[in-house]
């Protein structure tokens, strides 16, 4: 079970994973060996998966983001095409969807001559593909993997 003081960590720790135990005992009024001791317990059960860094994609020249919906010829419950997405380093998310598509997928190139080559050479070289389409981001207003805590009041962290 996850108390309010996780979710306090968990907030802190997602806002900026390199923030140090003491700075969030110093924050929550807690000891550092206290927070290390609930982090571990996090990590432990799954909760905290990993840290990572965020990468600025216009500055090493990854300026286009485009998202495809992909229709393909699996059975229900196969994945295959999945697992060849997921070797693809231009490919930054792969969601199974329903409807008409299969899949939703995010890419992230240098521009639209690089992801007409990705279209045709990568993705046009899976079988099981039938069909594509894709959308091209003009500007994005807003790009987080922050998660909506909630409390056990049911409000959210930040309220």
């Amino acid at each position: 079970m996850i108390d309010d003081i996780d979710l306090k960590i968990l907030s802190l720790v997602q806002k900026n994973g390199r923030v140090s135990n003491a700075e969030i005992a110093r924050k929550i009024g807690m000891v550092p060996s206290a927070i290390l001791e609930r982090m571990r317990k996090l990590e432990d059960k799954g909760i905290i998966e990993q840290y990572e860094v965020r990468l600025n994609a216009k500055a090493l020249l990854l300026g286009l983001t485009a998202f495809i919906f992909i229709k393909t010829s699996e059975t229900y419950g196969h994945l295959d095409t999945a697992k060849q997405l997921k070797e693809m380093p231009e490919v930054q998310e792969i969601h199974h969807i329903t409807g008409e598509d299969c899949y939703l997928i995010k890419v992230r190139t240098r521009n639209t001559e690089t992801l007409g080559k990705f279209l045709r050479e990568k993705l046009g070289s899976l079988d099981n593909i039938l069909s594509s389409r894709s959308t091209i981001v003009l500007e994005t207003v807003k790009e987080s993997s922050q998660l909506p805590l909630v409390a056990n009041n049911g409000a959210a962290e930040d309220e």
